[in-house]
């Protein structure tokens, strides 16, 4: 079972870099994240209500506690445009001792959900 303070990586993309910035600066000033890198514009391809579609996205890669996860997920989905945005938490099972607890230093901040 995940304890609170548990470093998670949350994983997603926006359709713009726009967006990936305001989504990250959301995330970031309200505390819900403590770092989002946004990555160079991939291609994705995916199967879409029976059809192979594609198209370019930017990934976010979203640093947080397991505390935060599911109040970071909430607002994550209601400020994304896509009608099932991909969200994933990965466990992050070790890292530097100082920047895992930068990261729950960062996100501390706001009541867990």
């Amino acid at each position: 079972m995940p304890q609170a303070d548990d470093v998670v990586l949350v994983v997603s993309n926006a359709p713009d870099m726009l967006l990936a910035k305001r989504i990250a600066h959301v995330l970031v000033e309200d505390g819900l994240a403590a770092c989002v890198n946004l990555g160079a514009p991939v291609l994705s391809i995916y199967s879409w209500k029976g059809q192979v579609e594609g198209a370019e996205e930017i990934p976010m890669w979203i640093k947080t506690t397991a505390a935060r996860q599911a109040q970071l997920i909430e607002t994550l989905a209601r400020l994304h445009p896509y009608e099932v945005p991909e969200i994933l938490v990965v466990p992050v099972v070790d890292g530097h001792a100082g920047y895992l607890q930068w990261v729950r230093e960062q996100t501390m901040g706001g009541t867990p959900a």
